[in-house]
């Protein structure tokens, strides 16, 4: 300790980086400051919060690196934590990013939902960020609905569903000319820029002309979609008459805990938000301005960006920043500090008792391992009577799920049980050595014994080092125990938090498998059922479709219902397949 404090007398009053090590000279934390010498020796002062608390009782050594200013040390900050990935900056962790809607640039108009951790890799224009890919899904398929774009990301080689509904000009066959497809692109622009009269009034004409005809099915199809296009559009204006593009970010400290908001405006128009709660492992100032940098260095930077006095000094070299004391950005000012308090108010709890939850489950975990676990990686395969055979990792890191990580795996069918979790594992781990992956403290495989032999044979068949556990069950198929590489039993009692977060991975995994699995059944189920019925063209299958809207609803259907689509011998041969696939 002498040593370390000899050497935060040396420190400088000058901007840069810090980089706290524990005793194995793991970077554990990496934080910037305006003046290192008392941001440093700051750690070592006074009382602190749980978290800083127990920072500090793991830093045995730290490095500074000087830099001209601010705004370098900020850079450096984040690069850094993308290098070293330590434990203690929370706020990195889960490298978040943002869904938006990509406008491809391509002959055909073509929207997808994208993530924004790489820009370059995008060519067309952006629209974004959603708060959640699910708005942003929906918004892709409300613009598939209202303009005949191209559906698929490669183009086949024939006409397919679409085509034949109506929703899709036949890109990949036909010759759709250069001035039709850009004025699709260009309406497509208008609408996500909330320019919706225009689709609106064609929507409503469509739906008169369909009455005028009777045809009360289409009619209400069109005012469904006339209901959509205005509620994706509803106007919030943040100022009349003004289309200005911004954003706002605001904070909020209590106890220790820090709740960070950002508003986005798009066009005048307050399109989504972004939120984060976690412990407070700096001073504010410093934790905000990391986040938003990292922020901006997924997402888009704003045009301008308005943000409290208090980080004006930290984020001005980087960003058009300004602070406001009136008018309407004023208020959104107060609104996204109102919404940190509030998200604070409610989940304050839940992050202690997860901090608990996590502190308990690690003490219990090197217990019994002797050793130090943070990241598990847990596997299982499903099939159904040997066929569509597949496997699923999952991987917990800290104890949480870290769903980036999880794998899925086509097996091969025609081989058992233990030979798919053999051919798993060594796919697997054949990946993690070869390309220098970051291997697990402990794997365990979804069986007892015989499945643990398996996870030893192929571990060692590779000369590493991971330590094997296995989840066996009682008679009712329920996680009852877990057996390490021994064979050594370990109880675990039923209402502990170790049973409660093995039971979820397993489930995790299950579930992430089954879905998996059900995905290749449903695809070979509707090739089998659809497209191999002689008689049964695209035309007509859109007209089944589009009745009696999935497969399975036909399964349920007698003949008679089906013959009021199809002939007599097609809806037969039809109705003979879909009671094989129930049997």
């Amino acid at each position: 300790m002498n040593a370390l404090k000899e050497k935060l007398a040396t420190l400088p009053k000058k901007p840069g980086v810090y980089l706290h090590k524990d005793k194995d000279g793991t970077v554990i934390y990496v934080g910037k400051a305006i003046n290192l010498f008392n941001r440093v020796n700051s750690y070592f002062r006074g009382a602190h919060d749980y978290k800083t608390t127990k920072l500090v009782s793991n830093i045995v050594d730290f490095d500074s690196i000087v830099t001209k200013s601010e705004k370098e040390a900020l850079i450096l900050e984040y690069n850094l934590i993308k290098e070293y990935d330590p434990k203690f900056n929370i706020v990195f962790k889960d490298d978040k990013s943002y869904p938006y809607i990509l406008l491809k640039e391509a002959k055909e108009p073509y929207v997808s939902v994208v993530r924004m951790k790489k820009k370059s890799r995008y060519k067309g224009k952006l629209y974004g960020p959603f708060p959640d890919v699910g708005a942003a899904r929906n918004m892709v398929e409300l613009i598939n609905k209202l303009y005949p774009t191209r559906k698929c990301e490669t183009l086949k080689k024939d006409l397919c569903l679409y085509y034949h509904m109506g929703q899709c000009l036949g890109y990949c066959k036909l010759n759709v000319p250069e001035e039709e497809s850009n004025k699709i692109k260009n309406d497509i622009i208008d609408f996500l820029n909330g320019e919706n009269r225009e689709i609106i009034n064609s929507l409503k004409g469509k739906m008169n002309e369909a009455v005028d005809r009777l045809d009360y099915e289409n009619a209400a199809y069109y005012r469904d979609l006339i209901a959509d296009v205005k509620q994706t559009n509803l106007k919030q204006d943040v100022q009349k008459n003004n289309r200005e593009s911004f954003d706002v970010f605001n904070y909020y400290v209590e106890d220790g805990y820090i709740a960070i908001t950002g508003l986005f405006v798009k066009n005048g128009r307050l399109l989504s938000s972004d939120k984060f709660i976690d412990y407070l492992v700096s001073d504010p100032e410093n934790f905000v301005s990391s986040y938003i940098y990292r922020f901006y260095e997924i997402n888009d930077k704003p045009k301008k960006l308005y943000i409290p006095q208090s980080l004006m000094g930290y984020l001005s070299e980087v960003y058009d920043c300004a602070t406001v004391s009136r008018g309407y950005k004023y208020q959104l000012l107060k609104q996204a500090k109102t919404n940190c308090i509030e998200s604070l108010k409610q989940n304050k709890k839940i992050i202690t008792g997860k901090e608990d939850y996590k502190v308990q489950l690690s003490d219990e975990f090197e217990r019994i391992f002797g050793r130090k676990i943070d990241r598990i990686e847990l596997f299982d395969n499903s099939h159904t009577g040997g066929q569509n055979t597949v496997g699923a990792m999952v991987v917990y890191k800290d104890y949480r799920p870290s769903k980036k990580d999880y794998r899925l795996y086509k097996l091969d069918d025609s081989a058992d049980d233990l030979s798919s979790m053999r051919e798993m594992l060594y796919r697997r781990y054949f990946r993690v050595l070869k390309d220098g992956l970051e291997k697990p403290d402990l794997l365990i495989v979804d069986g007892a014994r015989i499945q643990i032999d398996v996870a030893k044979e192929i571990i060692s068949s590779l000369n590493m080092d991971i330590t094997i556990a296995g989840l066996g069950k009682d008679d009712h198929h329920n996680t009852s125990y877990m057996m390490d590489a021994e064979y050594q039993i370990i109880d675990i009692q039923k209402d502990s938090n170790m049973f409660f977060f093995l039971t979820n991975m397993q489930d995790e995994v299950h579930r992430f498998a089954i879905t998996y699995h059900k995905k290749l059944r449903q695809k070979a189920m509707y090739k089998s059922v659809l497209d191999d019925i002689p008689g049964l063209g695209p035309k007509t299958r859109m007209i089944l479709l589009r009745k009696f809207k999935t497969i399975s609803n036909l399964k349920t259907l007698p003949l008679e219902e089906l013959e009021t689509v199809l002939n007599h011998n097609v809806a037969l041969t039809l109705y003979n397949k879909l009671r094989e696939e129930n049997a």
